[in-house]
């Protein structure tokens, strides 16, 4: 966490995610899994940043993009990831790389949604726009007991001030970024919904 200090990492999320989107965009390539993983490892100091209710997912998110780093020495792209886990008939078991893609997909969408909800809510507090993105997005995959455990935890979250000066931001400098991978991810994230979709695998599991 120390190089926080001297970096932007909310500018390097975006700029990462722009990239991904653009790829995306162009419609001419397939996204790859190299720059996916290293995209997403970029957002991972968030949830370190936001404390200890977000200590499951930053522990969940954090191993489950190390094994798509890994799984890019020896797979290209996103579709081959599904492609061959769908082959050998484990898209669903425990420690798939498609499993694995569905959860860090999730921890971009509570992403996108938080910054969403900082944008819209006045004063320091994050306790509303923390509660809104965990609730939409992984509330409805979660047991009663890590709920609870979330919900304890909100109290301890650091004020709107305090996760800025952890990310080296001001306020204005800090809405840029976030507006910037809200739009940018949006895309990306569709984009691993359909690819699951298309397969009919489902996405809410």
């Amino acid at each position: 966490m120390g190089d926080l200090e001297t970096e932007k990492p909310l500018k390097k999320i975006a700029e990462a995610f722009k990239e991904l989107e653009a790829t995306i965009k162009s419609q001419t390539q397939e996204v790859e899994v190299a720059p996916f993983s290293h995209a997403c490892s970029l957002v991972s100091p968030l949830f370190g940043c936001l404390g200890i209710a977000f200590k499951f997912a930053e522990m969940d998110y954090v191993a489950k993009v190390h094994d798509l780093a890994e799984a890019s020495k020896s797979i290209g792209t996103l579709q081959s990831v599904l492609d061959k886990d769908v082959e050998r008939n484990s898209v669903r078991k425990g420690g798939s790389h498609s499993r694995n893609l569905l959860r860090v997909k999730r921890g971009l969408d509570m992403v996108r949604v938080l910054f969403e909800q900082i944008m819209v809510t006045e004063g320091n507090s994050l306790k509303g726009p923390a509660s809104k993105a965990y609730a939409q997005v992984f509330a409805p995959h979660h047991g009663w007991a890590i709920r609870k455990a979330v919900a304890a935890g909100m109290y301890a979250l650091p004020t709107k001030a305090q996760l800025l000066k952890k990310l080296n931001e001001d306020e204005s400098s800090a809405i840029i970024q976030m507006q910037s991978y809200v739009a940018a991810s949006a895309p990306v994230i569709m984009y691993v919904d359909k690819l699951f979709l298309s397969r009919e695998l489902g996405i809410d599991w």
